[in-house]
């Protein structure tokens, strides 16, 4: 029989609807595939078999009736372990949340259901999302599907291992500085970080509000970018309960339009390198999009490295602030990843009142600058990482004789968090040791259906997602 695990979101949805295969025989066969795999991966920190098999069978009692359940009828997906889902554990990894459990689902999880989704469980993080390894003293480390040796990434890691491995066909991760996008490119898969506030971060632990609301957002994840689409039509919309909520419709770009737009691309930034295999995915993906016919041209905008340095006066900064005072009498309960990042946000100066305020106004002025820039070249595309995957505990790397420190090996996500631009990520590439390599499509604040068209070509031109090996 088909592995019904191995097929993209859409066809699953596709064949259920047809009634060639049914919810229940889909949702156990991942159910299977968890049981095999998640030893292994620890991607998982709880699964709710009850629950969506009990979902699987009122979607196939309803399509039974002629019911139409929706766009994702009968689909399997996981949801990060940071966002609430009703009477599932909402920890985000940390010691001081052990056993609290979501009273309802946040709102993308209510419609992620309407839309016909069966919700498998809830996926690993590290402790309250602060690093780009999934590793924490709750549930301990999540592995790579690639390579049980190295990372899925962080903070979204269980998500992307889920995904990757056949475990879940889509879920949801969230990202304040590459935390889906990072682990996208990790293990191989497509993700989405929206503008702030097209998906509500409502349910989302830590809250996305203050400072912090400018940064954070939730988002797709799939093993194809029409998956990713899918998911995100499901997901977007405004709420009140995200400050950055904006009522934007669905529009979807024709053809005609995506042709005319202006593509820039660099291969680095000019401070930190990549690796070859990187900067050749990245050459790789601007032949794919000339080959659709895209007028494609090397550019790199001026004021990225001003925005790394605001991303960490707020994500680090602001992030050890808070931190810190939630820790307070309770530091022996810190994971070493976390004690890791606190140490590093550390060495800035506290944040006073009019540090805040002054970083906030440079953000605001920095982002006008880059954005001006992008109305000749809507859309950039660039890499998403210095490094493809790498192995647990690793902080540094060299690269073409510089030191790569582990901040800033992923510099080339945490601009486009400060100034709010919609980015997908799309694997290309392998590295020498077979390890996946994506690449990043930028766009403009509120463009994500551009973004993930531009996507979807390279991706055709490509060609499609590749498995792990067993």
């Amino acid at each position: 029989m088909e592995d019904v695990t191995s097929l993209t979101a859409i066809a699953m949805a596709d064949k259920i609807r047809r009634r060639e295969i049914s919810p229940v025989e889909v949702v156990e066969a991942h159910l299977r595939k968890i049981e095999r795999l998640n030893p292994k991966l620890n991607a998982f920190v709880q699964v709710d078999a009850e629950g969506a098999l009990l979902a699987a069978r009122a979607a196939e009692s309803s399509l039974a009736r002629g019911i139409d359940v929706g766009p994702l009828c009968g689909v399997p997906v996981s949801v990060k372990s940071s966002i609430g889902v009703a009477r599932l554990r909402c920890e985000a990894g940390t010691r001081l949340r052990k056993g609290v459990v979501a009273e309802t689902d946040a709102p993308l999880v209510a419609r992620l259901r309407g839309a016909g989704a069966i919700i498998l469980g809830t996926t690993n993080t590290p402790e309250l999302l602060m690093a780009w390894e999934t590793d924490n003293t709750l549930y301990g480390r999540t592995n790579n599907p690639w390579d049980l040796s190295r990372t899925a990434g962080g903070s979204s890691g269980g998500e992307s291992a889920a995904i990757a491995a056949g475990c879940s066909a889509g879920g949801v991760g969230s990202d304040g500085g590459g935390s889906i996008r990072v682990p996208a490119h990790f293990t191989g898969i497509c993700g989405l970080k929206p503008t702030p506030g097209r998906i509500p971060a409502t349910g989302h632990f830590p809250d996305s509000v203050g400072p912090f609301a400018l940064l954070g957002v939730v988002g797709p994840m799939a093993r194809t970018v029409a998956d990713v689409t899918a998911l995100f039509e499901a997901m977007q919309g405004p709420d009140y309960g995200d400050p950055s909520s904006v009522p934007v419709p669905l529009r979807n770009p024709r053809p005609d339009q995506l042709k005319k737009i202006h593509i820039g691309f660099f291969e680095e930034d000019g401070r930190t390198p990549v690796t070859p295999e990187t900067r050749v995915a990245v050459q790789r993906a601007a032949e794919a999009l000339k080959r659709a016919g895209f007028d494609v041209s090397p550019y790199r905008p001026d004021g990225l490295e001003a925005a790394r340095q605001l991303w960490w006066k707020i994500f680090g900064g602001v992030g050890a602030m808070l931190l810190g005072a939630m820790f307070a009498g309770h530091e022996s309960d810190i994971s070493p990843v976390l004690k890791d990042f606190l140490a590093r946000a550390a060495t800035l100066p506290e944040h006073t009142a009019s540090s805040l305020l002054q970083t906030w106004i440079e953000r605001d002025v920095v982002r006008a600058q880059v954005l001006s820039q992008m109305q000749d070249r809507p859309v950039l595309l660039c890499p998403v990482a210095a490094v493809p995957a790498f192995r647990h505990g690793e902080r540094q790397w060299t690269i073409d004789g510089t030191n790569v420190e582990y901040l800033d090996a992923w510099s080339y996500c945490e601009w486009f968090n400060l100034l709010g631009c919609p980015a997908a990520v799309v694997p290309v590439g392998t590295s020498r040791e077979g390890l996946p390599i994506g690449v990043q499509i930028v766009g403009r604040p509120w463009e994500e259906e551009m973004v993930l068209a531009v996507a979807q070509a390279v991706e055709q031109q490509v060609g499609p997602y590749q498995r792990p090996p067993p």
